[in-house]
């Protein structure tokens, strides 16, 4: 291995730590944020860099490291086609080595030409899941400009974020988990007091009561919370 591959693996490890604190402490929006930050500072061809998400089906351009990203992000939600969006719901990985050549989109490619000065094109996939899904766009302003060790130090940045992407989402998804068994808990209390009856018929009624409007368990606690929370002001006031 020469000097040249252990700076930049170590380099990629830093920036793995980096992207797992930032997801954990610092929560998804910085974390993007330093996505494309690092895709512009360790890719040496990037020029700008951005961050397709697709959420149920609608489409996000967050953390553009400048408004040209930014705009060419914009431009394949518009049109529904791109390299952004073929890396985020079909391939792992994107390449377009000069868009005025490229036919595979062609009112992206138009559009592109004409207003940027944008040639090449790198996406990777960031995460996928059954509803959830993006990519890391890398735009550079040179023909052919990702070479295949560009490439491969994309694909680096792009797997650490993805875990850390993974991570921060289940780390936000187990608060939410506990949060929603606090109101539970306390719709229970609500329920025992005011009908007189134990945890398990307290319960049930909440989840009868959840089932007859086709309503989350969760949402139907925190509606018993709400509406008790004045009656309990009053009683404290008085």
């Amino acid at each position: 291995m020469s000097a040249g591959d252990k700076t930049t693996g170590a380099r990629l490890a830093a920036l793995a730590r980096e992207l797992f604190e930032h997801g954990e402490q610092s929560g998804e929006p910085t974390l993007l944020t330093s996505v494309t930050d690092s895709a512009v500072d360790y890719v040496d061809a990037a020029d700008f860099a951005g961050i397709t998400l697709v959420d149920n089906g609608t489409l996000t351009s967050v953390a553009p490291t400048d408004p040209v990203a930014a705009r060419l992000d914009e431009l394949q939600h518009e049109l529904r086609q791109g390299p952004c969006l073929e890396a985020a719901w079909a391939d792992h990985k994107v390449l377009v080595d000069d868009i005025t050549t490229d036919d595979r989109w062609p009112r992206f490619a138009r559009r592109v030409v004409e207003e940027t000065a944008v040639r090449s094109i790198l996406a990777f996939q960031l995460y996928r899941g059954e509803t959830a899904m993006g990519a890391l766009n890398l735009y550079a302003t040179a023909p052919q400009a990702f070479s295949t060790d560009d490439q491969e130090t994309a694909l680096a940045v792009a797997t650490h974020a993805s875990l850390a992407l993974h991570t921060s989402r289940r780390g936000e998804q187990f608060t939410s988990a506990l949060a929603s068994r606090d109101v539970i808990g306390q719709a229970k209390g609500i329920v025992m007091e005011r009908f007189d009856v134990d945890a398990v018929a307290a319960w049930e009624l909440i989840r009868k009561l959840s089932q007859d409007t086709n309503i989350r368990v969760a949402d139907v606690a925190r509606q018993l919370v709400e509406a008790d929370h004045p009656a309990r002001q009053r009683d404290l006031t008085t």
